[in-house]
């Protein structure tokens, strides 16, 4: 059974892939999905998925794309702002591995 000091993903990373129409800003227009499979591809090559580890996933809308492409990071409910890939490896390194926020990419 799961508790509270148990926590069933030790970092839970949701992606915003919104896409809106009429021209609106939104992080599908900027790669998000792409990069998320990247995230994805990178977190399990990496042998950091699963339970008790990170689980990444594609979110809705997350209102906040006129600053995207977004993600947030659960517990924490750290908000980033990327553009590649290289920001994803340091987000993935610094933040899910050595659990130091990436202060430059923060939103």
């Amino acid at each position: 059974m799961n508790t509270l000091s148990d926590p069933y993903y030790r970092y839970h990373v949701f992606f915003c892939v919104n896409q809106r129409e009429n021209g609106e800003p939104c992080c599908a227009d900027k790669g998000a999905a792409a990069l998320r499979d990247y995230a994805k591809a990178r977190i399990k090559g990496l042998g950091l998925a699963g339970r008790g580890k990170v689980r990444i996933n594609q979110a809705g809308c997350l209102d906040r794309c006129n600053q995207g492409p977004t993600i947030v990071i659960y517990p924490e409910g750290v908000w980033y702002s990327y553009r590649d890939q290289h920001d994803i490896d340091e987000i993935i390194h610094e933040h899910l591995q050595h659990g130091r926020p990436v202060e430059r990419l923060r939103i």
